[in-house]
């Protein structure tokens, strides 16, 4: 058992809680973009599609759920690879490596994706000023928005999955399983 310390186990046990709590939150927001907001979205003309896209897109850039949620699941889970190495906890390690490499898809089309089209959208006018919605709409382009933001849904629904059989996993290590399968 290498990096064994004492309060190690309720340390790797902390992070993974907390790197399942911050993914599931994650997938949960993503779930509700792809079933909820953009079906409504897509129901509405296009002045009242652009302002409340923008005032979600505001709403969203909070240090809660940006630092605490969307950049906590990442750090967590990371967190918590590094500590299931060091711990040589393998079994759990496979399940959070595997959710650490669903969650970087997220992050890639979250930063590759989707911040630029929304970025475009935020600059494409003044929303008070009587601009052309018809154009800042197309811009959203919202049948590509929402196929990537499905790819995000599914990818943090995996890590979730992933990270919550960790736990488990975790567990059964920590119960006196053979901590080096």
């Amino acid at each position: 058992m290498t990096g064994q310390r004492p309060g190690g186990e309720a340390l790797r046990t902390g992070i993974l809680i907390l790197a399942t709590m911050t993914t599931g939150l994650s997938a949960g927001f993503c779930a509700n973009w792809a079933n909820a907001i953009m079906p409504g979205l897509r129901r509405v003309e296009e002045g009242t599609c652009v302002t409340a896209f923008r005032a979600l897109d505001a709403a969203i850039t909070n240090p809660l759920f940006i630092g605490v949620a969307f950049m906590g699941a990442l750090l967590f889970t990371a967190l918590s690879a590094g500590l299931h190495l060091r711990a040589g906890q393998r079994t759990a390690l496979l399940w959070i490596g595997a959710a650490l490499v669903s969650y970087l898809v997220v992050f890639v089309v979250t930063f590759g994706v989707h911040e630029p089209v929304n970025e475009q959208l935020r600059t494409a006018g003044d929303p008070n000023s009587g601009a052309d919605f018809a154009v800042a709409r197309a811009q959203l382009d919202e049948a590509m928005w929402t196929v990537w933001n499905t790819v995000r849904a599914v990818a943090s629904t995996i890590a979730f999955g992933c990270l919550t059989w960790a736990l488990v996993t975790h567990r059964r290590l920590g119960q006196g399983g053979n901590r080096r399968t």
